[in-house]
């Protein structure tokens, strides 16, 4: 338990025996009432987002996870299935859990896997992924002193803005915090 002042974005806390994701944390004031922190949660098994307020003296929570390192197999539908490289066992985990992590797995990745009471939660990719472009806009034929962007599609379906030097079948690395562009490889 912790206190709610210490709650900060990203923490997985436990309210009514389930995880709930930290997506935005704030310290609200009204007049002289005393402070209060406002959490926007998002429930980590449904899907559902919801608001919560706490004084600034109540504690909360946080939620034990456990990390393993899983290589990503294949999707079917709406089902992600991943394998222990330690023990072989596989997990499948839904679209919805994934999100948009879901444009950063490439077969045969390893992948950082979310538990919480033995049931995956969610993945966590590397902050930076290489992936291949698979559909763009050829290059400009008259450059400018400014750097121009298009718009490149990879091979898992990820939309971003590249420089007019890349081509369709180069590979390039994504930041995947922000979901930009950071260089050719």
């Amino acid at each position: 338990m912790i206190p709610a002042t210490q709650v900060k974005t990203g923490n997985c806390v436990v309210l009514e025996d389930e995880p709930y994701v930290v997506i935005e944390s704030r310290h609200v004031t009204q007049g002289r009432k005393p402070g209060k922190i406002q959490l926007k949660l998002r429930n980590v098994l449904t899907g559902l987002s919801t608001e919560k307020r706490f004084a600034s003296s109540d504690r909360v929570e946080l939620a034990t996870l456990e990390e393993r390192e899983m290589q990503y197999l294949y999707e079917d539908g709406e089902l992600f299935h991943f394998m222990n490289t330690e023990n072989y066992e596989q997990v499948a985990i839904e679209m919805r859990l994934i999100g948009d992590n879901r444009y950063y797995l490439t077969e045969g990745f390893v992948i950082s896997v979310a538990f919480f009471e033995g049931k995956a939660i969610s993945v966590r990719p590397p902050k930076a992924v290489v992936l291949e472009v698979a559909e763009t806009e050829p290059a400009l034929k008259h450059a400018t002193a400014q750097a121009q962007l298009k718009p490149a599609t990879t091979t898992t379906g990820l939309k971003v803005n590249v420089p007019s030097f890349i081509e369709v079948g180069n590979k390039i690395k994504v930041n995947t915090e922000t979901g930009e562009y950071l260089e050719r490889t």
